[in-house]
């Protein structure tokens, strides 16, 4: 499977004869490709990861962005030939922040310089999401080598893959996967507000929440070549990839969470206030008068919780009908008739 299955077809000779376009001319140009390397000291593996997706998609080209690598990633990418440009600001999510910003392309084919992801499913994902009008074509992991996916990574990837499928829609399945390729309306309505590896969490929880027409399909993995190591630490990044889902669900779900502090909150003051409660109406006194004080805050603060998650909640729905509608406002991927055509019909 190649991308010229996607390019547009020659006109037939009716084309232009009546003025209308032939099915085929309605087809439209293929779509221009980018494909988006985040890197830092990958000198071992960048060569062959630009070289397997120059190969892969010719038609496309192929940006390393450097994070402020220490070895010779930045020349190995630029002899495979990589456009090479720098981001400053350590963390792979400022780089793609960056990336998404500066490039212009009407597909993003995303993955990790490492050399373990499958170069040739590219053509596949890519056909996938322009066919298919997709916003996002998710390239989950499968693999039997341990060391490439190691079982403290596997487990935290479902654990934290459960807990957004659980709040915000079990759509996808390998959340945490490097892979992905993009349509042009997803990569520029994408804040990427996230600095490091926890931006695989948002973007999952943005095409979620917009309720984007996505994909997930399986692809090979593999362990890296000798001489390249993972920068990713199990716990300290799966801490932090914790924190952004609780983030996240403090702000695209306001109601819920502030609902559960409502909860504890209340509980506990109804525990130390009920035995208060019960002295009083044995002896007509209050003797333990701070655990009164304690109780009555506390139930204060549960409704003051209750009444910030009704605001907030109705802050996130217009939040988010901004984002949809700045969504909207660009083009769907795949082909399109051209607009003469259409209101020819419309006219007809």
């Amino acid at each position: 499977m190649t991308v010229s299955t996607i390019d547009r077809p020659a006109l037939t000779p009716d084309a232009g004869a009546s003025g209308t376009p032939s099915a085929a001319a309605a087809v439209g140009p293929a779509p221009t490709i980018a494909v988006l390397i985040p890197c830092y000291n990958e000198e071992a593996a960048i060569g062959k990861v630009v070289q397997d997706f120059r190969a892969a998609l010719p038609d496309a080209i192929v940006y390393v962005y450097d994070n402020n690598s220490k070895d010779r990633t930045v020349e190995v990418a630029r002899a495979a030939g990589a456009v090479v440009r720098s981001e400053p600001l350590q963390g792979k999510g400022n780089v793609m922040r960056r990336m998404f910003a500066d490039i212009e392309a009407d597909v993003y084919v995303l993955v990790d310089g490492d050399d373990t992801y499958h170069a040739a499913s590219a053509p596949e994902l890519v056909k996938r999401l322009w066919d298919e009008q997709l916003d996002m074509v998710n390239g989950a992991r499968v693999t039997e080598i341990v060391a490439a996916y190691r079982p403290g990574h596997r487990f935290g990837n479902l654990v934290l893959t459960g807990m957004v499928a659980k709040i915000f829609g079990s759509r996808i399945g390998d959340m945490l996967s490097g892979y992905r390729v993009f349509s042009r309306r997803f990569v520029k309505s994408f804040p990427a507000l996230a600095s490091g590896f926890e931006t695989e969490t948002e973007l999952t929880v943005h095409a979620l929440e917009l309720r984007m027409p996505i994909a997930e399909v399986k692809t090979p993995y593999k362990d890296r070549p000798p001489g390249s190591h993972s920068k990713l630490n199990t716990i300290r990044d799966g801490i932090r990839i914790l924190r952004t889902i609780i983030i996240l669900v403090k702000e695209e779900r306001p109601l819920p969470f502030f609902s559960a502090a409502f909860g504890l909150l209340a509980l506990l003051s109804v525990i130390l206030g009920v035995p208060v409660i019960a002295t009083y109406f044995q002896t007509g006194l209050v003797p333990r008068f701070p655990t009164a004080l304690l109780a009555t805050g506390l139930m204060l603060l549960a409704f003051l919780s209750l009444t910030c998650g009704l605001i907030l909640d109705t802050v996130t729905h217009g939040r988010r009908e901004a984002k949809r509608m700045s969504y909207l406002s660009l083009r769907a991927p795949g082909h399109h008739r051209p607009l003469a055509a259409e209101r020819g019909d419309e006219r007809r």
